[in-house]
C-alpha cells in the first residue's frame, strides 16, 4: 500500500506564550487520522512540528521517505488549532509548497484550511477536507488509488476544478465514534514531551478526548470541524486508553481535551464506576459549563473519577454580556458552581473574554470584581475574536479590517471597533492579570493572620502587584479618556 507522511502545522515554539507555559500535547486529532489510515492497510509515518524548531526540518523527512501522501492534519481537540493563527497558515502553506516540489499528493485538514481552502489549494494543496476528516481522508485516498477520479462525489472535500476552487456537499459527522481505532500513541516521540513537562512543572500531563463538538450555540464560538453536534465515545473505551497510557508511559495526569466533558446524561457516573473497578489511579482537568456541574451528583462523580481542575467559561461577571453572547448561563450560577467546586476540594479555573460589542466600563469591572471575590485557581483572559461561521463573525464582519486573525495566541488584537480602542484591551489584559495575583495575595494575608497555612508566593507577589496594578489602572483611565 502506499506510503503516507502525516504532520500538522501547531508549533509550539513559534507561539511564544505557549512555548513559555511549557504545556504542549501530542497531536490527538492527527494521531486519530493516521491510526485509522494505518488500520487501513497503508504504510503511515508521522513528523510532529509540536516540539521542532522550524518547518525546515520536514525536508530531511520528507526526502527519505518519499511519501506518496503528505497529510497537514491539525489536531482538532486542541484549542490553540482552532484560533487559526496566521504564523501557524504561514508554515502549512510552505510545508504544502515542499509537498508538492517533492511530488506528494498535499491534503490538508484543519479549522483554518476548512475556513480558507481557497487559500490552502493555491499555496499547493492538492485537496481540502471540510471539517471532521477522517472518513473524507479515508474515501479520498480509496478512490485515488482506485483510480476513481470523480472527486465531485466525495462528501467534505475541496479542490480545484478547472482552476476554480469547488467545495462538495457537507459530510455527516461520525456518530459512532467507537468504531475508530484508538490515536496512534506509538508515532509519537513521548520522552521529548515527557522531558518538557518534567523540567517546567515536575509531572508529566497527556491529553485525550472522549468527544467530539459542543451543542450549545455561545455567538462567538466557531465549530468549523464538528459543529453543533455532540457524539461521545463509550466510558469503557476512554477508560480503556487511559489504563493503557498508565502502562505504556506511566502518565498520571491527564487533559480531557473536550469542548465540553460529559455532557451525555449517565457518562460520568458509568465513567466514575469503570475507573474504580478498575482501580486506575489518576488526574485529570476538564473544561466545563457552570450550568452542567450543578446537575444531580455530576461533581461528585466526576471527583470519584479523579478530577482536579475545572476550567469553566465564565467569560462574563455581567449578565448583560452573558446573555448578548449567548452564553446560556448566569451570573449566579457561575458563583454557586465555584463555591460548590471549591468546597469539594476542586481547583476552578476562569475563561474571561473582553471586549464584546456593548460592553461597558462597567461591564468589564463587574467581572474584575466576579474574579477578586470568587477567587479561582487560575485564570486565562482574552478579547473577543471574530472567526467565520460564527453569529459574532456576522455581526462585525463589515468593521473588520485586513487583520483577520491572530498571528500567535498572545497576539489578543481587538479586530472591530468596540468602546474602547484596542490599546486599552491590551493594557486590561494586563491589569486582570495583576489584579488576579493581588487579590492572591490578599488571601494569602487574611490566612496568615488567621492562622491557616500560607501560599508565600502569593504574598510576596502582592508587594510588586499593588503598585504595578495602580499604574496599569491610570494607564487605562488615560487611554479610556483620550479616546
Amino acid at each position: 500500500m502506499s506510503s503516507i507522511l502525516f504532520t500538522h502545522s501547531y508549533f509550539y515554539r513559534f507561539d511564544v506564550k505557549q512555548w513559555k507555559t511549557a504545556q504542549p500535547y501530542p497531536p490527538y486529532g492527527t494521531m486519530y487520522a493516521a491510526a485509522l489510515m494505518r488500520s487501513l492497510g497503508y504504510e503511515v509515518a508521522l513528523f510532529d512540528t509540536g516540539l521542532v524548531a522550524s518547518e525546515t526540518e520536514i525536508l530531511p523527512v520528507l526526502q527519505k521517505q518519499k511519501p506518496k501522501y503528505l497529510v497537514i492534519y491539525d489536531d482538532g481537540f486542541n484549542y490553540l488549532t482552532k484560533m487559526c493563527l496566521t504564523r501557524m497558515r504561514e508554515a502549512a502553506f510552505q510545508m504544502a509548497q515542499w509537498g508538492k516540489e517533492m511530488e506528494c499528493t498535499v491534503i490538508v485538514s484543519s479549522s483554518d484550511s476548512t475556513d480558507h481552502f481557497e487559500q490552502y489549494l493555491q499555496q499547493g494543496a492538492d485537496f481540502v477536507l471540510l471539517g471532521e476528516g477522517e472518513m473524507t481522508l479515508r474515501e479520498l485516498i480509496h478512490a485515488i488509488e482506485s483510480g476513481q477520479a470523480d472527486f465531485d462525489l466525495i462528501p467534505g472535500l475541496a479542490f480545484l476544478k478547472h482552476g476554480k476552487a469547488l467545495r462538495t456537499a457537507p459530510r455527516p459527522v461520525i456518530n459512532q465514534l467507537d468504531e475508530l481505532p484508538d490515536p496512534a500513541w506509538d508515532l509519537v516521540d513521548m520522552e521529548a514531551y515527557r522531558q518538557v513537562w518534567l523540567r517546567a512543572h515536575g509531572q508529566f500531563t497527556l491529553n485525550i478526548a472522549t468527544t467530539r463538538g459542543c451543542p450549545y450555540k455561545c455567538n462567538w464560538c466557531a465549530k468549523p470541524i464538528y459543529g453543533n453536534r455532540y457524539n461521545s465515545r463509550s466510558p469503557e473505551r476512554v477508560a480503556a486508553e487511559i489504563e493503557l497510557l498508565i502502562e505504556q508511559f506511566g502518565v498520571r495526569d491527564f487533559w480531557m481535551a473536550d469542548d465540553i466533558f460529559g455532557l451525555k446524561p449517565g457518562w460520568v457516573q458509568r465513567f466514575r464506576d469503570i475507573v474504580l473497578q478498575k482501580n486506575l489511579k489518576f488526574t485529570y482537568k476538564i473544561q466545563s459549563r457552570v450550568d452542567l456541574l450543578l446537575k444531580e451528583d455530576t461533581i461528585d462523580a466526576l471527583i470519584a473519577s479523579g478530577l482536579r481542575q475545572v476550567w469553566v467559561g465564565a467569560e462574563s461577571g455581567s449578565q448583560k454580556i452573558l446573555d448578548a453572547m449567548d452564553k446560556g448561563t448566569t451570573v449566579g450560577e457561575i458563583f454557586e458552581a465555584t463555591h460548590l467546586l471549591k468546597s469539594k476540594g476542586v481547583e476552578v479555573c476562569f475563561f474571561l473574554q473582553f471586549g464584546y460589542l456593548g460592553e461597558t466600563a462597567t461591564d468589564i469591572e463587574s467581572t474584575i470584581n466576579m474574579m477578586e471575590t470568587l477567587l479561582p485557581h487560575d485564570i486565562g483572559v482574552s478579547v473577543s475574536y471574530p472567526l467565520p461561521g460564527t453569529k459574532f463573525y456576522d455581526k462585525v464582519h463589515d468593521l473588520l479590517g485586513d487583520k483577520q486573525n491572530w498571528t500567535v495566541s498572545d497576539d489578543l488584537a481587538l479586530m472591530y471597533p468596540s468602546t474602547f480602542p484596542a490599546a486599552y484591551y491590551k493594557k486590561l489584559h494586563r491589569l486582570v492579570h495583576k489584579r488576579f495575583r493581588l487579590a492572591q495575595g490578599k488571601s494569602a494575608w487574611q490566612a496568615l493572620k488567621a492562622g491557616r497555612p500560607v501560599q508565600w508566593r502569593a504574598l510576596f507577589r502582592m508587594c510588586y502587584y499593588a503598585p504595578a496594578a495602580l499604574i496599569d489602572t491610570l494607564m487605562l483611565k488615560r487611554i479610556a479618556h483620550a479616546a
